[in-house]
């Protein structure tokens, strides 16, 4: 796999105008190196202590696999549930849980997802800040053990430092989907779709088109203070490598929120209700018709007061087609 590009002098402006643009992921190094709890995780159990000052009493979501899973938090053998339980305690809970498992030759997984800093940890984001993102976009703090994370995407923006331990992150072009074998979108680990593969032992003869999708997988290991650029709907395979981690992210949005009911989801739902079962004919037929419409079909042969949903999407085409769906919607 190569490795992720690394970018350094990196500022707000250097990183919306060329980093943000390329749709490429980003290493910077050191960025976060400067935050009093990047400072606190050089000494043992430093990082703990300084998370608590915050909020050791904050509730919080707890995610408890047994040993044998081996961090990787994912389905259970016969994908019929998942193979770790979710548990409610606190930030404080969670830190004596993690550092009681450390002294384990065989430890439990352990962590907390997304934990918005703002609310559980009040002060800590001020404290800990960067300015590549806007700063009313709060953190989310990920807390835990030597957890696995499957292969996802987020469709987002995101830029993840890493405040303690490090992380190994192994990331997919959103090309590469079709080879990454994505498991149901109904029933999920964590409420987004994963790869049924393991990225780090991948069963090859089960997954063969996996082979092309490592061709172009790109990896690093982050240590405390590195921060990585995660582009929108890049699949990430994420391990943590040391008995306790923790990373915050800013996730964000460069399109204004759809309307209920007009997200690319919805599209994709909607879609696969109404070719689904076409025969493979008629729907080859709209695979073509969808690339010509959808995905930047040429269309400057019309003229310009013609093309229809075939132009530029306006707010006047917006509002045209919002009628046009409703109408379709309710017959």
């Amino acid at each position: 796999m190569r490795a992720i590009r690394e970018v350094e002098g990196i500022d707000r402006a250097h990183f919306e105008n060329e980093i943000l643009r390329s749709g490429r992921p980003a290493i910077f190094r050191g960025l976060a190196a400067g935050w009093p709890a990047v400072r606190a995780a050089a000494r043992h159990g430093g990082v703990e202590a300084y998370v608590t000052t915050f909020g050791a009493h904050s509730p919080c979501e707890m995610i408890v696999g047994p040993p044998e899973i081996g961090g990787r938090i994912f389905y259970d053998a016969g994908m019929t549930g998942l193979n770790f339980a979710r548990e409610n305690g606190s930030v404080g809970t969670l830190l004596s849980r993690i550092a009681d498992a450390a002294e384990l030759p065989e430890p439990p997984a352990l962590a907390t997802q997304s934990l918005a800093a703002r609310e559980a940890l009040p002060g800590f984001a001020e404290e800990n800040a960067i300015d590549l993102v806007d700063p009313a976009i709060g953190p989310r703090v990920w807390i835990g053990n030597r957890v696995v994370v499957a292969t996802h995407h987020d469709v987002m923006e995101n830029i993840a430092v890493v405040v303690a331990g490090r992380r190994r992150f192994t990331l997919f072009p959103p090309e590469q989907a079709g080879n990454l074998y994505i498991g149901p979108f109904e029933f999920t680990p964590a409420g987004t779709p994963v790869s049924l593969v393991d990225a780090e032992a991948p069963e090859l003869e089960r997954f063969p088109r996996f082979a092309a999708a490592l061709e172009q997988a790109e990896t690093a290991d982050l240590a405390p203070g590195d921060a990585i650029f995660i582009p929108y709907m890049w699949w990430h395979h994420v391990r943590s490598l040391d008995a306790f981690n923790m990373l915050a992210n800013y996730w964000w949005s460069t399109t204004p929120p759809p309307q209920p009911g007009l997200a690319p989801i919805d599209a994709l739902v909607h879609a696969r209700l109404a070719i689904g079962d076409l025969p493979e004919r008629q729907r080859a037929a709209w695979r073509a018709i969808f690339e010509q419409t959808v995905f930047d079909g040429d269309s400057d042969y019309i003229p310009a007061p013609r093309r229809g949903l075939r132009g530029p999407v306006t707010d006047e085409i917006k509002a045209l087609l919002r009628r046009q769906l409703g109408h379709v919607m309710t017959r």
